[in-house]
């Protein structure tokens, strides 16, 4: 890795994937950036959201996968795989999770809120993942990772709700 630098507007609209890999900008807050990249997931799904479940999981893939190089591009470029300012993997993951969300603020809310509780502490396995595998991947990987526990987390509210 390079040197350690602080990601800016020069950076940010240098090369298309700091672009992505930095949320559009919403990487450069000064403080909770991986929040402001999950808020910019939202407005994203929405662009897609009367799409079919399928077509909107194979756009999600490709998200990912693009985001693998993107990271890895713009984590080289800060001298840091996993910068806090990187959040297209938030993108990605929210999105993923919102695809199993019924379309009501509430749940929406409730999506967001999960996703950034697991994403922010990293239960088992999401640390080991996240220690283990590095570069554009590991970027992606343990977002996915706790995209998928806020899912689990979700449907069983979803039940609870039904048995109220």
């Amino acid at each position: 890795m390079a040197k350690q630098i602080q990601p800016d507007l020069k950076l940010l609209l240098s090369h298309p994937a700091h672009f992505c890999a930095l949320g559009f900008g919403s990487g450069l807050a000064a403080k909770a950036p991986g929040t402001f990249g999950t808020l910019v997931g939202l407005p994203a799904f929405w662009l897609m959201a009367d799409l079919h479940f399928h077509l909107q999981l194979a756009i999600i893939a490709i998200l990912f996968l693009a985001g693998i190089y993107f990271c890895e591009k713009t984590g080289n470029a800060l001298g840091v795989s996993d910068h806090g300012s990187i959040v297209w993997d938030e993108i990605v993951a929210i999105m993923l999770v919102l695809t199993v969300t019924p379309y009501q603020w509430q749940w929406w809310l409730a999506a967001f809120l999960l996703f950034r509780l697991f994403d922010i502490w990293k239960p088992a396995p999401i640390r080991q993942c996240d220690a283990m595998v590095k570069g554009g991947l590991g970027v992606m990987l343990d977002d996915l990772l706790a995209a998928v526990y806020a899912i689990m987390s979700l449907k069983v509210l979803l039940w609870l709700s039904m048995k109220i």
